[in-house]
């Protein structure tokens, strides 16, 4: 977080989007961050990122939203970038329910990298998918009720609850921020420190996009 003055305070988090290969992680990000879709998209090489900004209490926020690749050989590059993440979208596809299966593994994961309070939220995507829905809407409430998670199910394809999900997560972690025990000097300085690695990782990171899945 930067400030200079509290009017003008900006904040800058990081969210990663995690998940099995082909849930569509990279088409949520696309959805929401220029409204696009990509219906022949590839899986995601390494890691892509885009940055959104909205208006909270008068403050700009940032979001800096990664989009990690979901395939295992490519974990070992991604965990790194979940370091400083204060946000993470898990994602599974509705229709295959072994992408389901894999959350509890993402959640580990997600927790054995993560430095601090992360606002998490479990996404059940391509909702358009109904007709061949494979996992219920109660098991994925359930699921969220049980970790602890924020749950909605989202299409990409026809926009269905994208805004929504990703703005929900976004203040989540505004308002972790701003309550006492967090907004410390201390946690401040943290924040700083991961806002300044966060645009460094950014000028150096190389997006390999031979694309994304749906």
């Amino acid at each position: 977080m930067d400030s200079s003055d509290e009017e003008g305070e900006e904040y800058l988090f990081k969210v990663v989007i995690i998940g099995d290969s082909a849930v569509g992680k990279s088409n949520l990000l696309s959805r929401y961050a220029r409204n696009e879709f990509n219906l022949h998209s590839k899986a995601t090489i390494g890691v892509e990122f885009q940055t959104q900004s909205m208006e909270i209490d008068g403050k700009e926020v940032k979001a800096q939203i990664w989009d990690t690749a979901g395939q295992e050989r490519f974990r070992a590059v991604t965990s790194a970038y979940y370091r400083g993440a204060v946000g993470a979208l898990i994602v599974y596809d509705i229709s295959r329910r072994t992408t389901f299966d894999s959350v509890t593994r993402w959640l580990q994961e997600l927790d054995s990298h993560s430095e601090t309070t992360v606002a998490r939220m479990l996404i059940g995507n391509k909702s358009d998918l109904d007709n061949i829905r494979d996992v219920s809407v109660e098991e994925g409430v359930k699921l969220a009720e049980e970790e602890g998670l924020f749950f909605m199910e989202t299409s990409a394809l026809d926009s269905t609850n994208v805004q929504k999900a990703f703005e929900i997560v976004i203040r989540e972690i505004y308002s972790n921020v701003s309550r006492k025990v967090l907004n410390s000097d201390s946690y401040k300085a943290e924040l700083t420190v991961n806002r300044v690695s966060l645009v460094n990782n950014g000028a150096e990171s190389k997006r390999h996009t031979s694309c994304c899945s749906r």
